[in-house]
């Protein structure tokens, strides 16, 4: 997961840098309009060439720009297709999130149960915000292990270290689908 997040940062961070500029963004308004040489471009935005380049050169490690040679000149254009691609991509749902390293995450977690739980590590009380509570039972899901089952009764002796309301805490845990259990509730196991 963490390959994955690297690369999802990797992914988005030229593209953030590349926008973080404003005569980037009008550069990309002209380009949008037409084609321009660095020269029509220092013009129009009243730049040096040479800054332009460098602009331009910006853009194009994102893929957000193009350059086609005529004659002496290289004329740019936008490549709305990767702006539009991008914009896609960081619209989806999941890849936003994906960009929080684990360490991000394992310290608001670690904050969290910290604040919710004794130094014996049994919980003072179960949070009232989502978030929050998502974080406790992370906390009390490292004590089921993955592709085993568990009866009821086991279930309850494992939550009863960190809570005496067992059947709230378990009813939590499947209810956020970190326990998963058969209908008959006789049989439990760390959903996957």
């Amino acid at each position: 997961m963490a390959e994955e997040n690297e690369t999802i940062l990797e992914e988005f961070l030229p593209f953030f840098k590349a926008l973080a500029d404003a005569n980037r963004l009008k550069i990309i308004g002209l380009l949008a309009r037409q084609e321009l040489s660095v020269e029509q471009l220092a013009g129009l935005l009243n730049l040096r060439p040479s800054t332009v380049s460098h602009h331009l050169a910006r853009l194009a490690e994102a893929g957000l720009v193009s350059a086609r040679a005529e004659s002496y000149y290289n004329f740019y254009r936008l490549e709305n297709q990767a702006l539009e691609e991008m914009a896609r991509r960081l619209l989806q749902r999941d890849s936003l999130p994906e960009g929080a390293t684990p360490t991000e995450l394992d310290a608001y977690d670690r904050k969290v149960i910290r604040d919710y739980t004794l130094p014996n590590g049994r919980l003072k009380a179960l949070p009232a915000q989502r978030k929050k509570l998502e974080a406790i039972l992370r906390y009390v899901l490292g004590d089921f292990e993955s592709g085993v089952s568990y009866s009821e009764k086991q279930v309850n002796e494992i939550l009863a270290h960190y809570y005496a309301d067992t059947a709230t805490l378990r009813r939590e845990l499947v209810g956020y689908r970190m326990l998963s259990r058969e209908t008959g509730g006789e049989v439990y196991w760390k959903a996957e």
